[in-house]
């Protein structure tokens, strides 16, 4: 604790109160000679009643563990508008994250105002840049906690799921006080909040919110000691009323094909408890399941999971990579019958977790050609109105939204604006442990810098106002729902003389389109052809 507390972060706090104290001795025995000490010892005590405030308070998360400092991040943060983009937000285009984008979570998590004078800031003439179109008619907007979609409606447990939810990031990936503070916001905002691969946590049950439990290859929580899945354990855990639906994780957006390990040194007491592991034993989550390997295989595992679960709704997420392979998928769908209740479509794009650069940077379908190529399929084999489509990637505003929503997606989840809403300022130090604000480090003392009421209060403010803004593109398009959105709604500057749809940009079939006729589609005939019910490899 007195090596933490004499760190840099607390440096100008305790060096003041040593040199006051020091200063007020030499005052108080050699009076006379002195006195010149006293402004000095001011100045000390001031800094020292500003680290006290900083280190009480429980607005700002990042004054709670670095006190005094960190108010130099808030003062360029308040230069406009000239010195806030090169000192606090960056360049455009070399920030980690869209400054405004980033700048509209913050606004909307705490409330503050969210609009701004003199136009875009993007130069509409530039190739990519994209636009929703609007109605001379616009409609009535929808209250925020009306619009929701229901999954699962065939089983016995459906679900009625927000449109904006938490996307999987797992306890030990964030800290404690995070997976609470997010916890409680979907709780108070009535959105769910997924777990992550994990495992649940004590942190995830305590404030009751709704849950998706995450099932990767790793099996954590329903793990046998072989590393297989254990159905009993399973069983046991997905019946807790506050698990809504279970989800196989197959891939994710930051490292598709990608296993891990977790070194025994991490593995803890309670970790080992939560995973279901050997404590100080290495643990691995392996890049591909053991129990199955065959498209047929994955949805009977699917069929497994809801059995068991009692009938709650089960789906599986994955980042789209080989074609075929969703297609193989689709036509064990036809073969068996079996469809899942819901698929996460995980853009590779998104993803808060650490990965190899490569697998971050080239490994897998961006979102929205992933996003349109499942929900087409399943409109080709005719069973798209049996299965919903959740989209995750990089998803923090409304127009993000409405853009996947007219894609196909049923719903969105979002990890990184909920990070932000909870105080991450995207420091990139989540593999050291040394967050600076506490999200993502299992550092106790970090951890104390995130309040979890006022951080859950952000969350829930973040996902009812951006509900909002959701509501208000809908209407002013001339639409009654979201359900509503077309990619034809959609425009992109494709060239300086060029403008497309994304009804342009994407081909769209037609109900039973693969069944019936798949040679007629460019897009889709050559995976459909190379596709096959009981192998995820190629057809020869």
């Amino acid at each position: 604790m007195l090596a933490t507390i004499f760190t840099f972060r607390y440096a100008l706090v305790t060096w003041p109160a040593i040199l006051a104290f020091a200063a007020l001795a030499l005052i108080a025995v050699f009076p006379g000679q002195t006195w010149w000490l006293l402004p000095f010892a001011a100045l000390c005590l001031a800094l020292v009643a500003i680290g006290a405030h900083d280190l009480t308070q429980t607005r700002h998360a990042v004054l709670r563990n670095y006190p005094v400092a960190a108010h130099l991040r808030f003062l360029l943060e308040s230069i406009r508008p000239e010195m806030r983009q090169y000192f606090f937000e960056g360049d455009k285009d070399g920030a980690p994250f869209p400054r405004d984008k980033r700048a509209i979570v913050y606004q909307r998590a705490k409330r503050d105002l969210d609009k701004r004078p003199f136009g875009t800031m993007y130069d509409v003439y530039q190739e990519q840049y994209e636009w929703l179109h609007h109605s001379i008619a616009p409609q009535p907007t929808l209250p925020h906690d009306a619009m929701r979609t229901v999954v699962g409606a065939g089983t016995k447990q459906p679900y009625s799921a927000s449109l904006l939810n938490i996307s999987a990031m797992s306890y030990g990936a964030l800290s404690a006080t995070a997976i609470r503070a997010l916890n409680k916001g979907a709780q108070a905002g009535g959105f769910f909040h997924d777990t992550g691969e994990g495992g649940v946590s004590p942190y995830h049950r305590e404030h009751g919110g709704d849950l998706v439990w995450e099932i990767g290859s790793g099996y954590f929580g329903a793990r046998a000691v072989d590393g297989t899945f254990d159905p009993a354990k399973f069983a046991d855990t997905a019946a807790d009323p506050q698990i809504k639906m279970v989800e196989l994780k197959l891939s994710q957006g930051a490292k598709p094909g990608h296993g891990g390990v977790l070194p025994g040194a991490k593995v803890t007491e309670e970790i080992a408890l939560i995973r279901g592991v050997p404590m100080g034993q290495d643990c691995n989550s392996p890049a591909h399941h053991s129990c199955f390997s065959t498209p047929t295989g994955l949805l009977e595992h699917i069929a497994l999971m809801r059995e068991l679960s009692g009938g709650k709704p089960a789906g599986f997420k994955l980042c789209i990579g080989h074609p075929w392979e969703f297609m193989a998928i689709c036509k064990a769908m036809l073969a068996t019958g079996i469809t899942p209740d819901f698929i996460v479509v995980d853009g590779k794009e998104g993803g808060t977790g650490a990965a190899p650069l490569e697998f971050m940077d080239h490994v897998g379908m961006p979102l929205r050609d992933g996003l349109s190529l499942v929900h087409n399929a399943l409109v080709g084999i005719g069973m798209r109105d049996r299965v919903r489509i959740g989209a995750s990637g990089k998803i923090t505003s409304a127009f993000d939204m409405a853009r996947v929503l007219a894609l196909g997606a049923d719903w969105c989840n979002a990890a990184r604006g909920f990070m932000f809403a909870v105080g991450c300022i995207q420091a990139q130090s989540c593999h050291t442990g040394a967050c600076p604000t506490g999200v993502a480090t299992q550092d106790p003392l970090r951890q104390r810098a995130i309040v979890v009421p006022d951080k859950a209060e952000r969350v829930a403010s973040f996902h009812r106002n951006t509900l909002h803004a959701l509501a208000e593109l809908v209407a002013a398009a001339g639409l009654a729902q979201p359900s509503d959105l077309r990619p034809h709604h959609f425009l992109r500057r494709a060239s300086s003389d060029k403008v497309i749809s994304l009804a342009d940009q994407y081909e769209q079939l037609q109900p039973g389109q693969l069944i019936a006729d798949p040679a007629s589609s460019p897009r889709f005939a050559e995976a459909w052809a190379l596709a096959r019910a009981d192998s995820f490899a190629r057809s020869a």
